[in-house]
């Protein structure tokens, strides 16, 4: 079994720099569906790269792809609207903050849906659905260890 320690951040500190750092002047947005995937692609990344992970609570492989329930539960009433800005209060880490910057670049541009589709086809999230058709509801913890497991070989093969 894989060891991982965290930062200790919360969810919503992750949550809150996505949403102070999108360039709403060029009319960029995040809807709640883009905000989970983009929490989802951190905390994999960041597990990877530093060994850390952002924060300790566990991914849901909900239909619509990795969900954190807190998170889901803040931002609900929004439905497809986009996020407004929040406190952009944040101090995290510089190693931390260097993997959200990438993640930003890397998913920042694709739609909620790529994202969405993007995380169906990959083995964390389709190992923790174990085969339960889409329109069932799945509360199953997408684990660390899957996540550190399948972003490090993924890392390995576009290196190689």
């Amino acid at each position: 079994m894989i060891t991982i320690d965290s930062y200790k951040y919360k969810p919503s500190d992750i949550a809150n720099w996505f949403l102070c750092h999108i360039d709403r002047e060029a009319g960029d947005a995040i809807t709640h569906l883009k905000l989970q995937k983009l929490l989802y692609y951190s905390q994999a990344w960041c597990i990877v790269l530093s060994g850390k992970s952002l924060f300790e609570e566990d991914f849901e492989a909900w239909s619509h792809g990795p969900v954190l329930p807190d998170i889901y539960h803040q931002y609900k009433h929004f439905g497809y609207d986009a996020l407004p800005s929040c406190d952009c209060a944040n101090s995290l880490a510089s190693e931390a903050e260097n993997v959200l910057q990438q993640v930003q670049r890397l998913y920042g541009e694709k739609s909620a849906k790529y994202l969405e589709e993007l995380t169906h086809q990959e083995s964390p999230w389709i190992e923790a659905r174990a085969g339960l058709p889409l329109e069932l509801r799945c509360s199953n913890v997408i684990s660390k260890e899957s996540m550190a497991g399948f972003y490090s070989k993924m890392l390995q093969t576009n290196e190689g």
